[in-house]
Order: C-alpha cells, then structure tokens, then sequence
C-alpha cells in the first residue's frame, strides 16, 4: 500500500476511534447517577409481617419486599434500610433498642433520597384505637359507637398536642443530618372503609359507628403529617385516594391492609406485600420516579 494511502486509513481510523471514546465519555458524563437512598419509619415502612424478613435485624421485623426495596429495585438505588417495626418519632434520634442506633444516624450529607412512615405508634394511636373499638365492637356486638362514646376526641386531641411537633421535629432532624436530600413523608393506607361493612365484622370487630370514627382518626394523623412535611420542606404523598377500596376489610388480592383477624399476615392491621408494592409504586409516581 503507497505510503499516502497508509496514512488516510490511519488517520481515518484515530478519527474514528477518537469518535467512539468522545461518545462514551459523553455518555458517561450524561449517565443518570445512582441514588443513595436511606429509608426512615415504622412497621409500615419496615413491612412487618410480609416475608421474607431481614435476617440483619430480627427486632425490627423488617421485610426484604416492604416498600424501600421495592423503590430501590426499581430505580437501582443504592439502599440503606433502617425502618424498624413500632418505630416512634423520638427514635429518629434516640435509640429504639440495643444495637439499634437512632434512625437519623443513617443520613449524611450525600443522601440523595429519604422516604418515611412515621406517626403511628406516637401516643400508640394505631394500637389503642384498634383494640379499644375492636373491644368495645365485640362488647357491643357491632352496634351503635361505643369506642367514639367513650374516647370521643381523646386520640385527636394526642394528635394535635404530642404527634404533630414530634413529627415536625422528627423531620427538621432528617434535613439537620441530609440538607440535600428529597424528604418523602408518607401518610398511611386506609386501615377501615369509609362506612360498615356488615360481613366484615368477623375479622375487624369494630361497631358499625365506630368504623367511620376510626376513618376519621386515621384521616387526622394523615393531615398533621401532610402539614409537618409542607412545613418542612418534605413532600407529601398522600394515599387517601389511591387506596381506598384497598382498606383491611377487601378480599385477599384487593386489599392493601391485613385484617385484625383471619388474615394471611403474621402482623395484624399492617400491609400485606400487594400494600407495600402499591405504596412503592405510588411514592415513585408521586416523586417522578417511575
């Protein structure tokens, strides 16, 4: 081959080379980064009850198909789970038990992304208004409102005196520790309908004016949430309306929520692995991750 010739092909093929490294780079460069996400919250976040169980950390009863491992499967972030079955606030920054260090502790100034459910267990709202009106429905056999006659506003009123700003103050600690990152407050999944529903009765024994005043309990504990993550900077996602139809009362393969009796979840009133893929699925719609 002349020499003039040799030195075309040459020159062509650096062109061309240089060409195919130029597009790798560029799209190294233009590469969506991984996420570091961090995963804050309660039995609700944790996926207590739905297999299997993170063998990590047997006190927290924590799923390996709750609703974090589901957002980090789907997007390909990198998590670090530390939601843990009857999480309170205050254990945001202090200790849940031994060997289980404050949740906040999780976060750095690299997290890209924190969720959280968080609330529930304050003032044990969720576990003394199910077993007081499971108890009073039972006494009652389903009629009337014993529970709301005899509590009346008493888990509103620890609502708005003790859960509200420890919430708050559970969520400016979260932005202390990760001022970068996106803050997702979840609310809760409705746990009852909206009325009675006569054939449920067997397995949520809750009278059938009760029913509506545990709604009411539940939409309460949801809007100080809400207002707690406008007030800082967190984002809502809101599950009153995606969920209903789905509450513990629904057949198996409908409902989100397992009932307080005969149900198929080895923690009663909590989501089942349809509910905590729905509340992936939905956080991810709602923060444009999906």
């Amino acid at each position: 081959m002349p020499k003039h010739a040799l030195r075309r092909v040459m020159t062509a093929t650096a062109a061309a080379v240089g060409t195919l490294a130029l597009g790798v780079t560029d799209a190294t460069a233009h590469a969506t980064p991984v996420l570091d996400y961090v995963a804050l919250g309660d039995s609700y976040s944790a996926g207590s009850g739905v297999l299997p169980v993170d063998p990590t950390n047997l006190l927290c009863l924590r799923s390996t198909a709750n609703y974090p491992h589901v957002i980090a499967a789907s997007t390909g972030a990198h998590l670090k789970d530390v939601t843990c079955g009857a999480a309170q606030t205050a254990h945001f920054t202090q200790a849940q038990y031994p060997g289980v260090a404050p949740q906040v502790e999780a976060l750095d100034a690299g997290t890209d992304l924190v969720t959280l459910t968080i609330g529930g267990n304050d003032n044990s709202t969720f576990i003394n208004a199910i077993t007081a009106c499971g108890t009073a429905g039972v006494l009652s056999g389903g009629k009337g409102s014993p529970c709301k006659d005899r509590h009346g506003t008493s888990f509103d009123d620890q609502i708005d005196a003790n859960t509200y700003p420890a919430l708050k103050a559970a969520l400016l600690a979260v932005r202390a520790e990760a001022p970068g990152a996106r803050v997702a407050a979840l609310g809760y999944p409705w746990i009852t309908p909206a009325t009675a529903d006569p054939s449920c009765f067997a397995k949520l024994p809750v009278a059938a004016g009760d029913v509506p005043y545990l709604r009411a309990v539940q939409a309460h504990l949801n809007a100080v949430v809400e207002r707690a993550a406008e007030e800082t900077g967190a984002t809502y996602v809101d599950f009153s309306r995606v969920s209903d139809g789905h509450d513990a009362c629904e057949a198996p393969g409908t409902r989100w929520i397992e009932p307080l009796l005969f149900g198929q979840s080895l923690v009663p009133v909590h989501p089942n692995a349809l509910g905590e893929r729905r509340m992936a699925e939905h956080t991810m719609s709602v923060l444009g991750l999906s």
